[in-house]
């Protein structure tokens, strides 16, 4: 039986119709290799209700984006998850061997160290292309490896 006016459904399952509020909008890459990694430090930092903005290079887009639509979109994407879900985190990552910069051998020579260094320079940025965007919205920023996920200063 349908009650959705000729749809036929397909799959049953229950959730919550009630709004949320959310913990954070994560803008993250949409390379599945960090997807798990990711989950998994969110939970164990009790964020909840997430609002992901998934995109290739994540939060390149904010910081080098290949056009500036692309940081429209993404600002857009924010303030939608504000809007709706009263998101008042954005959490930005990057990721190593990141086919949006290139990957880590063809731009970085394979050099896990300069790679760290330019993706921390990049989440800086993007941080503050958001802070001018957004001034109310606290920013963490992350990057993650093949061996853990590690914290950026953003206050500088």
């Amino acid at each position: 039986m349908s009650d959705n006016a000729g749809l036929d459904k397909i799959f049953h399952f229950e959730t919550n119709p009630e709004q949320y509020q959310s913990g954070a909008a994560i803008v993250q890459c949409f390379d599945q290799r960090f997807q798990l990694v990711f989950a998994k430090f969110l939970t164990r930092a009790g964020i909840t209700n997430v609002d992901e903005i998934k995109l290739g290079g994540g939060a390149k887009a904010l910081a080098s984006p290949d056009s500036e639509r692309d940081r429209e979109f993404v600002l857009e994407q924010i303030r939608k998850s504000i809007r709706l879900h009263a998101t008042r985190l954005v959490i930005l990552t990057l990721h190593s061997d990141c086919g949006a910069y290139g990957g880590l051998a063809g731009a970085f020579n394979g050099d896990p160290v300069l790679e760290a260094q330019r993706q921390e320079r990049e989440l800086r940025c993007a941080a503050a292309c958001l802070r001018s965007a957004i001034p109310s919205v606290e920013v963490q920023g992350y990057f993650a490896n093949f061996e853990g996920v590690y914290s950026v200063d953003l206050s500088s």
